[in-house]
């Protein structure tokens, strides 16, 4: 697997405490949407035992010219150095990784389902899906506590607009505790909300990613409902 060096360009606040880092997307460097990477910082003035390396959902498209990877802001050496390191500051990548790209039999359709920063992978689905004007019915069910907590929430939903085979299904379990107004869906993905919007529980392939509680928490409810081992995808983001 190759290893590249990246520049970065620019960073900004997509949610609270979840930030975005863009960076230049090196010559030949190709992935499929739903890979993830490792980045390496390259002499950080500072390191603790969690080390210099993460691993990052690519949560751009790769009909984008930008690598984007986008986190929560906790506070260990790596984030304190990502945060304040100059803008044109190197680092190094290394991949892609990962399987959980799109299926390739449009007859079936595409459940995504995740809380949080676990939307990164499918951030990046959903715009090369909609760009490459793919035939899949994809449904994506993205919860978060309230509307300030779910990054690329507006985008997301405008996907609707160029893209018609596509619902975007935002839920939020804490919403009464937003200073945003929310007429959405509420509380916690679970079978009558995944029935309400899908015919068979059955027939879809399913995609979850997000902490390890609600992937959990998740593929029993999708097990209970009868959906096979062989039908889910999931990823779990730990130390994020």
């Amino acid at each position: 697997m190759p290893t590249y060096k990246i520049r970065l360009t620019r960073r900004e606040q997509v949610a609270e405490g979840t930030a975005a880092f863009v960076f230049e997307k090196p010559e030949g460097f190709q992935f499929k949407a739903g890979q993830f990477l490792r980045l390496t910082l390259i002499d950080p003035p500072e390191t603790d035992a969690e080390g210099d390396s993460r691993t990052f959902s690519i949560a751009s498209a790769p009909h984008e010219s930008d690598l984007m990877i986008a986190t929560r802001m906790r506070d260990t050496a790596f984030k304190r150095v990502i945060k304040a390191m100059q803008l044109g500051s190197e680092l190094e990548v290394k991949g892609p990784f990962g399987r959980m790209t799109l299926h390739d039999d449009p007859a079936r359709p595409a459940v995504f389902l995740t809380g949080g920063i676990g939307i990164t992978p499918f951030r990046s689905i959903a715009l090369e899906a909609a760009h490459a004007g793919l035939a899949h019915q994809l449904l994506l069910f993205y919860s978060n506590r309230r509307p300030e907590d779910a990054a690329f929430l507006d985008e997301l939903a405008g996907l609707e607009r160029t893209n018609p085979n596509y619902r975007f299904i935002a839920t939020m379990t804490s919403a009464a505790g937003s200073k945003r107004p929310w007429t959405g869906e509420t509380g916690y993905i679970n079978a009558e909300m995944l029935s309400r919007f899908i015919d068979d529980l059955k027939a879809p392939v399913y995609y979850v990613a997000g902490p390890e509680g609600l992937v959990g928490a998740i593929r029993k409810t999708l097990g209970d409902a009868g959906v096979t081992e062989q039908d889910i995808l999931a990823e779990e983001f730990s130390g994020y």
